[in-house]
């Protein structure tokens, strides 16, 4: 049998493989990193896919309901009925597109909260804790006494629902405003007063809830941690005063890129904060934009 010349390698088996490995990033399965890569420029198209629809679906709709007088709000809301599981079925899982709503209403409440700075907070005071507590409390004592009597709920369930029922989806109603620029009259104040004690009151309703929970032997899905609380809101208080010096050095490097960078990891660093602590990802952001309006920094983000 004649012997294997030195420095040469038998080619057997290396087509077959290279065949089962192609085979293999088509039918998805995981096949060296041949089909990792496959696999990741999938995933990257489908991410792309989906904001590509999410986009045009946004410019079609949302332009003809403005032209039928309509909000804009309410297009959004159509042109996610169209695209969604229950219309054209160009986003078929529902689910793995909740972080990019996240993220908008994460975006929009930091643009809010860049338009209020802490001092006229402190000249809200009454609208925020005098109407917004009389707000929450009545609706939801009298949606919680109405469930107990129709439903025979006990005391503490039809409190909890009552006050889930008395809240209000602070982005939809601010986009309202803010389109009908009427967030700076009396009664866009009013209603931004009520916004925001609705949000801070959301801190003890979970607190209430998981103290329930654990009474009960079951765990709450949205955890609050009073040492992670504890946390973000010292590290919130250091904030406010590392944040002007650091804005100060990106502006004394003359690059315009950095602030929109800056502005970005403000705000999600804020916002996963509040969301590691059992929070809204949304009242982070908005803290984070009036710490920000604070600044002097405002109209440079």
């Amino acid at each position: 049998m004649p012997a294997r010349k030195r420095g040469v390698r038998s080619t057997r088996g290396i087509i077959p493989d290279c065949a089962a490995r192609r085979k293999a990033s088509v039918f998805g399965i995981e096949y060296g990193p041949l089909n990792q890569r496959f696999i990741l420029r999938i995933s990257a198209m489908s991410i792309l896919n989906t904001v590509l629809v999410f986009l045009v679906a946004a410019i079609v709709v949302v332009p003809l309901l403005k032209r039928l007088g309509l909000s804009s709000v309410l297009g959004y809301l159509i042109a996610g009925v169209l695209i969604g599981p229950s219309g054209m079925r160009l986003i078929a899982d529902a689910q793995g597109t909740l972080h990019f709503a996240e993220l908008g209403v994460v975006l929009l409440l930091f643009i809010i909260g860049l338009e209020l700075q802490p001092r006229r907070l402190w000249v809200m005071r009454r609208l925020v804790f005098g109407l917004g507590a009389a707000q929450v409390g009545l609706s939801t004592a009298v949606i919680g006494a109405a469930l107990a009597m129709l439903f025979e709920l006990d005391i503490a369930s039809a409190i909890l629902i009552g006050f889930a029922l008395s809240l209000s989806s602070t982005a939809f109603v601010l986009q309202l405003l803010g389109e009908q620029k009427k967030l700076n009259k009396p009664h866009g104040r009013a209603a931004f007063g009520v916004l925001l004690l609705q949000d801070i009151a959301v801190i003890p309703a979970i607190a209430i809830l998981n103290g329930i929970a654990s009474a009960n032997g079951a765990q709450a899905g949205h955890a609050f941690d009073p040492l992670y609380f504890t946390l973000v809101v010292v590290g919130l208080l250091a904030a406010r005063f590392l944040l002007r010096p650091a804005l100060r050095f990106v502006a004394a490097s003359g690059i315009h890129e950095l602030f929109a960078a800056a502005s970005l990891a403000i705000v999600i660093g804020a916002a996963l904060a509040m969301e590691v602590a059992g929070l809204s990802m949304g009242l982070g952001a908005f803290v984070a934009g009036m710490m920000v309006a604070d600044s002097g920094y405002r109209r440079q983000l």
